[in-house]
């Protein structure tokens, strides 16, 4: 599994939508379950699933699956 795969693994398992729903480009606004609660807990599944530690500073940043994805590459996950 790579890491887009994982990742749209744990936004669709944590925000309860379709794997189908999370694209490549996929930001907050596009679903209604990504809302402040749902980032939050988005937050806690990116730690689990990827085994980092997120600064609170660092969460208005990781607003779509781009930034997530450039923020993991940021940090050597691949």
């Amino acid at each position: 599994m790579n890491i887009f795969e994982r990742v749209q693994d744990a936004l669709a398992t944590t925000l309860r939508v379709s794997t189908e729903d999370i694209t490549e480009t996929t930001r907050d606004q596009d679903l209604a379950a990504w809302d402040s609660l749902g980032h939050i807990n988005v937050m806690m599944t990116l730690e689990q699933t990827f085994d980092i530690e997120l600064d609170v500073e660092e969460f208005s940043g990781l607003n779509s699956v781009p930034a997530i994805m450039e923020y993991l590459k940021r940090q050597g996950i691949q």
